[in-house]
Formats: C-alpha cells, sequence, structure tokens
C-alpha cells in the first residue's frame, strides 16, 4: 500500500515537474518578456513606427520639465513618410537602456534642454539656433588695433616742420616770368586812388599789429616801428633820399622805404603805414609793389589792379602766399617774402 502511495506521489510530481519544464521561467527582478520591438531604423519603409504608451506620454513629460522641441528635425531615412525627428537623435544601434521612440533614454532630456535649464539657471535666454552671432574680431585686425600707436604731440619745432612741408608743396613763381614782369615795370610809377584804395591816417601810438609775435632779426623794423611827424630839415639831415611815390613822400633807410609823415602835409597820401622792404638795391617801393602783385596775380594770388599801392587786396594775397610758403604772415612786403619770390 505504501509503494502504491509513494508511486503515486512520485507520478503526480514527474507531471507537474514536466507542466513546470514547458513554462518559461521569469527572470528574477525582470518583467516578463516581451514580444521583440522594432525600432524606427528598422521598420520598413512605408510602415510608420507605432510609438508605445510610455513614448507616447514622453512630449508631456518633456513639457513639464521645460524642455522644448529643437527645431532642426530632420527626416530619417526608414522613418514613415513626413515624420521628423529630433536631428540630434542617437543612433537606434547604440546600446543602451530603455529607450523611447526618438532613440533617447526613456524619461531623460534631450541635449538642447539640457542646455536650456542650464541657461535658465544662469538668467540667459536661448538665442533660437537662426540668430547670427555677432561678427568677431579676426587676429589681423585685433593685432592692428592693439599695434596702432596714438597720435604724438607737435613740438613747436614739430609745428615748423609742418609749416616748413606745406610751403615745400605750394607753388613756387617762375624765375623767367619774374624777370619779364620786372622788366615790364621798369618806368613804372604809381598813382594815387583814394576812391579804390583808402589812405590811412597818422597814429602816433599805432603799433603794426601781431608784430611783437615775428621773431628773427628779418622782422625786427616792423616791431620796433613807431610813426613819427617832423618837417622837410630834419628828414633831410637824417636820411639821403626823400621821395615823392604815389601821392607821399618815403624816405629809404638800409632797405626800407618809410613814410615820410609831415615832410610835405598836402601829399600824405600812404595806403599802407609801415616799412617796406625792397632790397639794397634801392628801387621805388611803386615799383616793387607792382612786381609783387603782378607776380602773386600771375600765381592765382592776387585778383585786383597792378597798381604799385599796397592796399587791403595786396595784403590779402600777401598773407594767403606767406602762409602757404611757410612764412611769418606779416601781410607786407618783407625780406623773407620778397627773397622766395625771387625778387630779393
Amino acid at each position: 500500500m505504501k509503494k502504491l502511495i509513494s508511486l503515486l506521489i512520485g507520478c503526480s510530481l514527474a507531471l507537474a515537474g514536466a507542466a513546470l519544464a514547458q513554462q518559461p521561467t521569469p527572470s528574477k527582478g525582470k518583467r516578463a518578456p516581451e514580444k521583440p520591438r522594432t525600432t524606427e531604423a528598422q521598420q520598413p519603409k512605408g510602415k510608420p513606427a507605432k510609438p508605445e504608451t510610455p513614448a507616447a506620454k514622453q512630449p508631456r513629460a518633456m513639457k513639464e520639465r521645460g524642455a522644448t522641441t529643437e527645431r532642426g528635425a530632420t527626416t530619417e531615412p526608414g522613418a514613415g513618410k513626413g515624420r521628423k525627428t529630433p536631428a540630434s537623435q542617437e543612433p537606434a544601434t547604440a546600446p543602451a537602456p530603455e529607450r523611447d521612440v526618438s532613440g533617447q533614454p526613456a524619461g531623460a532630456p534631450t541635449p538642447g534642454a539640457k542646455q536650456q535649464a542650464q541657461e535658465r539657471r544662469k538668467g540667459m535666454k536661448t538665442p533660437p539656433p537662426s540668430a547670427k552671432a555677432p561678427p568677431k574680431a579676426t587676429p589681423a585686425t585685433a593685432g592692428a588695433k592693439a599695434t596702432a600707436a596714438p597720435p604724438a604731440p607737435v613740438s613747436p619745432a614739430g609745428q615748423q616742420n609742418v609749416q616748413a612741408n606745406v610751403g615745400a608743396k605750394a607753388k613756387k613763381p617762375d624765375p623767367q616770368k619774374v624777370q619779364q614782369i620786372k622788366s615790364q615795370h621798369a618806368n613804372f610809377r604809381a598813382q594815387p586812388k583814394p576812391q579804390q584804395v583808402p589812405a590811412v591816417t597818422f597814429n602816433q601810438s599805432r603799433r603794426i599789429e601781431g608784430s611783437e609775435r615775428w621773431q628773427g632779426p628779418q622782422y625786427e623794423v616792423f616791431r620796433s616801428y613807431r610813426p613819427e611827424r617832423h618837417d622837410q630839415g630834419w628828414y633831410r639831415s637824417h636820411y639821403n633820399r626823400v621821395e615823392l611815390i604815389g601821392g607821399g613822400y618815403y624816405f629809404w633807410n638800409n632797405g626800407y622805404w618809410y613814410p615820410a609823415w609831415g615832410y610835405d602835409p598836402s601829399a600824405e597820401y600812404y595806403a599802407y603805414d609801415g616799412p617796406i622792404y625792397v632790397g639794397h638795391r634801392a628801387e621805388p617801393p611803386d615799383k616793387v609793389i607792382a612786381d609783387v602783385q603782378a607776380v602773386l596775380q600771375e600765381m592765382g594770388y592776387y585778383r585786383g589792379e597792378v597798381d604799385g599801392l599796397l592796399g587791403p587786396l595786396t595784403r590779402e594775397a600777401l598773407t594767403a602766399y606767406q602762409a602757404d610758403n611757410g612764412l611769418t604772415t606779416t601781410a607786407a612786403i618783407d625780406q623773407p617774402t620778397l627773397d622766395t619770390l625771387g625778387m630779393g
């Protein structure tokens, strides 16, 4: 009897074991095996992959975490027509834990979401992918800016050099033209024209304006000039030459002609009250003035009449010529000016 019972138990156990052997044993700590899924890369063309339920809920989960869908989506080969996946998607064949439809680990934010989350923590706004970055300085331009030296301060000597350079570029008179003009004015005599060129009046306290700033011995006569009034006897006893020129009497002294105020009160027409340099040949002042006017007219500085009178238009032309040649602007016929004109 015991043997029969033992035999029945053994058969029951054998049947139970056979039944259990036919059923698959689930692995410890893992879910029951599911049917193998086909990734998007393995899907046949024309049959879009069906997203699983967890993947369908993924966009909502990503929105709750602050992730946004990136713009650079492209259509993968093998995916369904018209279906776009993010361009930053990882290859479907990369070994990874359980992934969603896009190939990213389930529940993990995309690289774009990570970058946006970091920038939000820093208080920055994510620029759109199409935004252009500001141009960066190239090494060449950066080096040029770094090595650019600031302009050096100009010293008084440097200013003189600048004036000399400006003068070197100025138009010079033609020596042959100068000699031709001088020969034409060999017998020139000026006539008083008070309507066109007003006469100056005697002022004993008058000083030549700006002459205190004119440096050099060639300008000493202008700095020291003081109008004086004397009779004919005084002038004759002090100077060898006193002549009536252009409506007024002048006396000659060491290369300059000066107005002889008081020599003849009836002949005191002077267009300019000051020294007029003519050189050591003692040529009449009106002839020298006419030569200067004609040469300046030839060079485009003087636009008035060649009248031998040192009036306002002639003095303006002299100032322009002196400035262009780096000379002291005396607005008068002085030794440096006459020398540069080739008449000294």
